[in-house]
C-alpha cells in the first residue's frame, strides 16, 4: 500500500494536490482527523481495498492537530505501515492575497489571531515540525493550478525503474527563487540571447536559442560540471533514503539559458535511465 499524508498551510492548494492524486488513482479521503490515521491505515491494510491512498490533516480540526499528528506518525511506525509525509506550502503574502480573494475564513482566524496575517504566522509555528519531518514538499507561491498538477504527477507517477525522480525546472530569479528547490545553479553569468534580436523573441525550447547559448566554451564547460555535480550527488541521496530531487536552472527572466540547461539537463539524466521531468515555471511571463 502506497499511503501518503498530506498537511500543509490553509489555501496552499491541498484540493488541488488531492484532485491530481485522484487522476492518478488515488483513493483520497480530505480532513480526515490527524487521530484517526492509523485506525484508517490499519483497516485499509487489512482489507487490502485501495493500493494508493491519499488522507488530507490539516488545522480545519484545530490547534489539537500537531499533537494528534504526533502521535498517530508514531502509531504508525510501531505498527510498520509505511507511509510519505507530504507538505504543501506558499509565501505567507501570496496565502493572505488568496484568502482575500476567496474571502473564506482562515480556520485559526479566531479572537486568538483576529488578523488573517495573525492566523497564518499562528499556523505555520504549528505546522513548522511536520515541514521540516517531510518526505515530500511542494510551494505552490509561482505556481498556476496547471504547473501543480504537473508537479503532483511527476512526484507520484510510477517509476518503472526504481531510480529517483528528478524534476528540472527553469525559472526567472526577477520573479523569485523556487523555495522547494533542492538544488539552484545560476545561469545569469552566460551570454543572454535577449540581446540578439532575432532570438528575444524565443524561448529555450527553441533550437536556435540552444545552440546559441551552448556555442560558447563556458557553457559547455559549466554543463559538463553540473552534470558531475549532479551524477556525484544524486547516488548519495539515493543512499539516504530519497526518492526526488528538484533542480533548479535560473537566469534573469526565465525564458532562454534556464530554459535550455534545464532542458539539456532534463535530456541527459533521461538518457541515463533515471525517472525526469520538466517545467518551465516563468517562460509565458
Amino acid at each position: 500500500m502506497e499511503f501518503v499524508i498530506i498537511t500543509g498551510m490553509s489555501g496552499a492548494g491541498k484540493t488541488c494536490v488531492v484532485d491530481s492524486l485522484e487522476d492518478l488513482d488515488f483513493f483520497c479521503i480530505d480532513n480526515l482527523p490527524a487521530k484517526l490515521i492509523p485506525v484508517f491505515a490499519e483497516l485499509n491494510q487489512a482489507a487490502s481495498e485501495y493500493n494508493r491512498v491519499a488522507v488530507v490533516t490539516d488545522v480545519r480540526s484545530g490547534v489539537s492537530l500537531a499533537p494528534s499528528l504526533e502521535e498517530s506518525l508514531k502509531a504508525l511506525d510501531k505498527m510498520n505501515i509505511p507511509y510519505r509525509l507530504m507538505f504543501i506550502d506558499a509565501d505567507d503574502d501570496v496565502l493572505l492575497k488568496r484568502f482575500k480573494e476567496t474571502r473564506r475564513p482562515h480556520p485559526l482566524n479566531d479572537s486568538s489571531n483576529p488578523s488573517i496575517p495573525d492566523a497564518i504566522r499562528s499556523e505555520r509555528a504549528l505546522l513548522e515540525p511536520f515541514k521540516e519531518k517531510a518526505d515530500l514538499y511542494l510551494a505552490t507561491s509561482n505556481l498556476s493550478a496547471i504547473q501543480c498538477r504537473a508537479r503532483v504527477q511527476s512526484m507520484f507517477s510510477e517509476n518503472q525503474n526504481g531510480n529517483m525522480r528528478i524534476h528540472f525546472m527553469s525559472f526567472g530569479y526577477k520573479f523569485g527563487i523556487p523555495s522547494d528547490a533542492d538544488f539552484i545553479f545560476d545561469m545569469r553569468f552566460l551570454p543572454n540571447p535577449f540581446y540578439i534580436p532575432n532570438l528575444r523573441h524565443l524561448t529555450g525550447r527553441d533550437d536556435e536559442v540552444f545552440d546559441y547559448v551552448m556555442s560558447f566554451p563556458e557553457s559547455v564547460s559549466y554543463a559538463e560540471k553540473l552534470k558531475s555535480i549532479l551524477e556525484t550527488v544524486i547516488p548519495l541521496c539515493i543512499s539516504e533514503g530519497r526518492t526526488q530531487l528538484v533542480v533548479g536552472c535560473g537566469c534573469t527572466g526565465g525564458h532562454h539559458r534556464s530554459v535550455t540547461f534545464a532542458r539539456l539537463l532534463f535530456e541527459h539524466f533521461t538518457s541515463k535511465g533515471f525517472e525526469t521531468s520538466i517545467s518551465h515555471r516563468d517562460i509565458l511571463k
